[in-house]
């Protein structure tokens, strides 16, 4: 089990999902929500509401694959809308999964006038 990151895309499912769910039925939501291929071999994440708790589906040549996370402390940061929710990079992959919170690291601000 070895993924090539250059060649593979990672998407965040926003909103929660039923944990209980397992690889037939996440993969159903990759088709039908986020309108994907679940046989890509992109890597696709959900979150329980609790956001205690992150899977990682993929299918991987021959069957799919479903990687589990879960803290024992704190919670994971999570986007809700799917304007906040988007492809990510391996780096923010890597953030998510020590729990740093790169969708509000810094946000944009705006001005109409400077007095």
């Amino acid at each position: 089990m070895k993924l090539d990151f250059s060649k593979v895309r990672i998407y965040v499912r926003p909103g929660y999902i039923d944990m209980r769910k397992q690889i037939n039925s996440l993969s159903v939501y990759v088709q039908e929500d986020l309108k994907n291929n679940p046989l890509s071999g992109d890597l696709y994440i959900f979150c329980g509401k609790s956001r205690r708790l992150l899977k990682i589906l993929y299918w991987d040549r021959n069957g799919f694959c479903m990687w589990q996370k879960r803290l024992e402390q704190d919670r994971f940061p999570w986007p809700l809308d799917k304007e906040d929710a988007k492809e990510i990079t391996e780096d923010q992959l890597s953030m998510l999964l020590d729990g740093i919170d790169f969708w509000n690291a810094h946000k944009v601000l705006k001005f109409s006038a400077v007095s």
